[in-house]
């Protein structure tokens, strides 16, 4: 097999179809985030705790600058994305009806084929 049709068959599973979709939405999902921590989340909480942009909050060592409100931004952020996909992710699982979830699988061939020869000695 050839380096590109082998590459063609990888690209085309499905598994890596559906991975781009979610970095995709993913993506995207991160900018709303964003916007809305930026926006109004952050100047919300300054308010509430004496009135300050936590983005201006830093330190200054020398000539360096840590920017230690960018890090309680971010953090912030991932808080909000983990608990919005903690929220779908329990509301499809409480979506999927409980027959699915704990039906058994039915027998497989080996296992009828077994019941058909003990149903054919039990009639002996």
């Amino acid at each position: 097999m050839s380096f590109f049709s082998e590459f063609k068959a990888f690209a085309m599973k499905g598994n890596v179809i559906d991975l781009a979709v979610g970095v995709v939405i993913g993506a995207a999902f991160g900018k709303i985030v964003n916007s809305l921590v930026e926006a109004i989340i952050m100047p919300l909480v300054g308010i509430l705790i004496g009135g300050f942009d936590f983005k201006t909050r830093m330190i200054k060592v020398g000539e360096a600058e840590v920017k230690y409100g960018l890090f309680i931004q971010a953090t912030v952020e991932f808080l909000i994305v983990a608990f919005a996909i903690f929220l779908v992710v329990r509301t499809i699982n409480r979506l999927k009806k409980p027959e699915e979830a704990a039906a058994p699988a039915g027998p497989t061939t080996e296992e009828k084929l077994l019941m058909e020869i003990r149903d054919a000695i039990k009639q002996k």
